[in-house]
């Protein structure tokens, strides 16, 4: 049996090269140096995470990511936060969170940093797009995106990332801002299955977790197939209503109608009773970003060759609501689009 005989790096940087040298005897007598390599940024992440007190980076604390980082806090994570309004990140700072002065900034303090933003371009721009970028952190070992970016910009994003051995996870939500606040989101997830298994005590801070595969981009594309259906649901009832309610019907008695017998969706369930026939159109959701999503699973379903022509009217409703209330209409507002063209009031 060879004699081994642990010796400490006499050196301070060759911390960062060899976690342990072995002296090892070989067999033909003489002794060499092996140096044992320091694991992979990306490897470690599976070794200790959801500990009590451990720090989290967030970047975009609006809508959305307020909520999620609010229920971090209750959890007992630490976070390091960042916006473009620093007036978001005002409550979580009250909390005791630390605000940072950029999306780098946060990536160089925290090894899992959270973002949730807006739009697939501003994912490429907060991670890519310059030395303030999430990419160019010094600390970050993994980033899980909680937005809806998109399969395509997933997987590049997920790619580039790779190069710096920083590990992507996509974890796109469902359930709106009261799903956030209240820890009820469905929370697709996309990575790595130790990743995922690491990550779950952050996770489920935020809802049900769904593992969808490890494929950068599959979970987006569940989130993409589910919004694109409850857009059109919304559509679809708010024609409904309108042609009930021009025959005479009202409203209130459709909606119960409808939601106990085969028409129930979402909508009729959820967003008319909520929004519509309380006339408060205020469900939480942009009319912007409902057009944005849709759109996304348009062009994701016509690069693998899937028609959607049911989803492409609802991408045109949604264009012609977001022309005629705004983008930060809520899109609930599909109905009084409908109500117009129609010359009805649903309401009850």
């Amino acid at each position: 049996m060879s004699r081994i005989f642990r010796v400490l790096p006499l050196l301070r940087g060759a911390l960062s090269l060899i976690r342990l040298s072995v002296l090892t005897l070989s067999t033909r007598g003489d002794y060499r140096l092996v140096a044992i390599p320091e694991k992979r940024k990306s490897d470690r992440i599976t070794e200790e995470t959801g500990m009590t007190g451990q720090l989290l980076g967030f970047v975009g604390v609006g809508r959305m990511g307020g909520p999620m980082a609010q229920r971090l806090l209750d959890a007992g994570y630490r976070l390091c936060v960042y916006d473009v309004s620093e007036e978001a990140t005002k409550p979580l700072v009250a909390r005791g969170a630390q605000r940072a002065q950029s999306p780098a900034d946060v990536a160089s303090t925290a090894e899992i940093v959270l973002m949730s933003l807006p739009t697939p371009a501003i994912v490429r721009e907060v991670v890519l797009g310059s030395n303030a970028g999430i990419a160019n952190g010094s600390a970050i070992r993994t980033l899980i995106d909680l937005s809806t970016t998109g399969p395509g910009v997933a997987g590049e994003v997920a790619a580039r990332l790779a190069e710096r051995d920083i590990g992507w996870v996509d974890a796109p939500v469902s359930g709106g801002v009261t799903g956030a606040q209240a820890g009820t989101l469905a929370v697709m997830v996309s990575c790595p299955t130790p990743t995922y298994q690491a990550l779950q005590p952050v996770l489920k801070t935020f809802g049900k977790l769904f593992h969808t595969g490890e494929k950068p981009g599959l979970a987006q594309t569940a989130k993409l197939a589910n919004n694109m259906l409850a857009a059109t649901a919304l559509v679809a009832t708010s024609e409904a209503l309108a042609m009930g309610v021009k025959a005479g019907l009202d409203a209130k008695v459709l909606i119960d109608i409808i939601n106990v017998s085969s028409g129930r969706n979402s909508a009729s369930q959820d967003k008319f009773p909520r929004a519509v026939l309380p006339r408060t159109f205020d469900f939480g959701f942009a009319t912007a970003l409902s057009h944005k999503d849709v759109r996304l699973c348009l062009d994701e379903a016509q690069n693998m060759g899937v028609p959607m022509l049911v989803g492409a009217a609802v991408l045109e409703m949604l264009a012609v609501t977001k022309a005629r209330f705004g983008p930060d209409s809520d899109f609930t507002m599909v109905a009084k689009v409908l109500e117009e063209w129609a010359g009805v009031e649903i309401k009850g």
